[in-house]
């Protein structure tokens, strides 16, 4: 099987400059090699996704609220038909970001071609399951996963195709521990798993995971989106909203060598690495460890 690297130079979701430039600065430090060198599958660039530049002062033209509503927009129903056509040719999406509103178009491909038989692990300091109405920002990248579960406003919900993407019983979310009351309120009615990091940290990451393989049982085809945030501020200051009490690296590790190696993750996301606010290349040098594993895992 083919993996199919996409990038995506997408900074309007968090409305911070420099996420964008993500994608190049990790092929500029070795990602495709790094995918050859550890991957047993055929690798492939497709580039990156084009993004159309606007003024700063544009960024409400659509909605009042949601900013850069329209061009997050057509690059998420691009990204979609990428991620539909990558696994429709028997390739595996690797999508790299940019800025987590990217996670609207390759769950919608993913979901457009999986259907029923689709979850989505969600590994995030955000629970990033904000409306336009209770998102205390007005930042896309907070709200892909509501919209992913038919929450929200009609433009996000409908990409790609109308309506739900992922059941709630099929939405897990990892390592949160900076949720706005709005998404607070989301979890509790729709019953989503969530295990916080504080959770994960009291009953230990590999008890966090036992728990987790046993929900994803009887789910074949899985969505993993992961943005390196989940990790302790302290490792990854080159991130638009760094939080702190995090994950630690081996942790991280340890749970995503779990995931990937049950060989249900057949899409996946790494997101929100900005290289603009970096310090002494602490967060892409950490990046560059996760990918050397998560290479080896797929």
């Amino acid at each position: 099987m083919k993996l199919n690297v996409i990038g995506v130079p997408l900074f309007y979701g968090s409305d911070r400059v420099g996420v964008q430039e993500g994608p190049n600065t990790l092929r500029d430090h070795g990602l495709l090699d790094i995918l050859s060198l550890h991957s047993k599958r055929e690798i492939y660039d497709s580039g990156n996704l084009y993004v159309e530049d606007v003024e700063i002062d544009a960024k409400y033209t659509m909605h009042n609220k949601m900013k850069y509503l329209k061009e997050i927009i057509t690059v998420n129903k691009n990204l979609a038909n990428s991620v539909f056509n990558s696994l429709n040719a028997n390739s595996f999406p690797f999508v790299v970001g940019g800025d987590h509103s990217l996670g609207l178009g390759s769950v919608a491909g993913a979901s457009k071609y999986f259907g029923e038989d689709f979850g989505v692990i969600w590994i995030d300091a955000h629970g990033d399951i904000n409306t336009d109405v209770s998102s205390p920002t007005g930042n896309v990248h907070g709200m892909p996963l509501a919209a992913s579960i038919g929450i929200g406003p009609k433009e996000l919900k409908n990409i790609y195709f109308d309506g739900v993407k992922v059941k709630p019983s099929n939405i897990f979310i990892l390592c949160a521990r900076d949720l706005d009351k709005g998404e607070l309120e989301l979890i509790q009615k729709h019953d989503l798993s969530v295990w916080t990091t504080s959770q994960i940290k009291e009953i230990g990451v590999s008890k966090a995971l036992e728990e987790l393989l046993i929900k994803i049982k009887n789910i074949n085809n899985i969505h993993l989106s992961f943005d390196i945030d989940c990790l302790d501020a302290e490792l990854v200051p080159g991130t638009g909203t760094p939080v702190t009490d995090g994950m630690e690296l081996n942790e991280i590790k340890y749970l995503l060598q779990g995931i990937l190696s049950t060989k249900k993750i057949k899409s996946m996301d790494f997101v929100e690495f900005n290289p603009f606010i970096d310090k002494d290349n602490k967060t892409l040098n950490n990046c560059i460890d996760l990918l050397n594993l998560i290479a080896k895992e797929l």
